[in-house]
């Protein structure tokens, strides 16, 4: 997904959890661009055959195995966005800290902005 896609779903989710501030528009294109680099390497994962480690020669000329660079990327863009997901009010304990109350299970609100995430 591109930046800008991210842009307006991350807006939209925050709308429908109810914690959108128009100040919030920095951390929501900081987060946008986090997803769009994390999109861009599950593709280099996928172009890889999606293999957990690739091999690597060394300087002295031996063949090992190491993690695939764009699951470390993956795994580090994630953790990422789960901070400033959490900042905006998109994980339960980030709600709660936003609104100062848990979720209210019968509104569905904050589950239906997770869905719209693709979460």
């Amino acid at each position: 997904m591109t930046h800008d896609e991210w842009k307006k779903k991350i807006v939209a989710a925050c709308k429908e959890a109810g914690t959108y501030r128009s100040f919030f528009d920095d951390t929501i294109e900081q987060l946008a661009s986090i997803l769009e680099i994390r999109d861009d390497a599950n593709e280099q994962y996928r172009k890889s055959g999606n293999s957990s480690v690739i091999k690597y020669t060394n300087e002295g000329g031996h063949t090992n195995l190491k993690k695939n660079p764009a699951l470390v990327v993956i795994n580090e863009e994630n953790q990422l966005a789960l901070a400033y997901w959490r900042d905006l009010g998109l994980t339960p304990a980030g709600y709660k800290k936003l609104n100062g109350e848990g979720i209210d299970k019968r509104a569905g609100s904050f589950e239906q902005a997770l869905a719209n995430l693709g979460i």
